[in-house]
């Protein structure tokens, strides 16, 4: 019998809230999420939102997005970027999880200090 590895699979829970950058601003995507009952923040592509004005009344209503929450996700974002600085974060060539964790921690640690 296969005995499953943990970390593997579908997630037991499904997140409150999703962020993504624009390259995620699509209509399958958009209704995947609300029909899961998932907030989500993402920018409309500039394209996107030409199209939509474009069609006038019949191009529906902007989707809604809460800037200060993109920000967060921007903060988020620089901060893995500045972790990946790193060679052995950015590569990961540690076997287990519990050793790669250590390095993020050492690297996150070498960040705080030079702050």
């Amino acid at each position: 019998m296969r005995v499953p590895r943990p970390g593997l699979g579908r997630p037991r829970k499904k997140p409150a809230s999703l962020a993504a950058d624009k390259a995620y601003s699509n209509g399958p995507i958009r209704e995947y999420l609300r029909r899961l009952g998932i907030r989500h923040t993402i920018p409309e592509k500039t394209d996107s939102r030409a199209a939509r004005l474009r069609k006038g009344s019949r191009g529906g209503r902007p989707p809604a997005f809460d800037e200060d929450r993109y920000k967060q996700r921007n903060t988020v974002e620089r901060a893995i970027n500045r972790l990946k600085q790193s060679r052995a974060v950015a590569t990961r060539y540690d076997k287990r999880g519990c050793v790669f964790l250590g390095t993020a921690t050492a690297a996150a640690l070498a960040i705080w200090l030079r702050a």
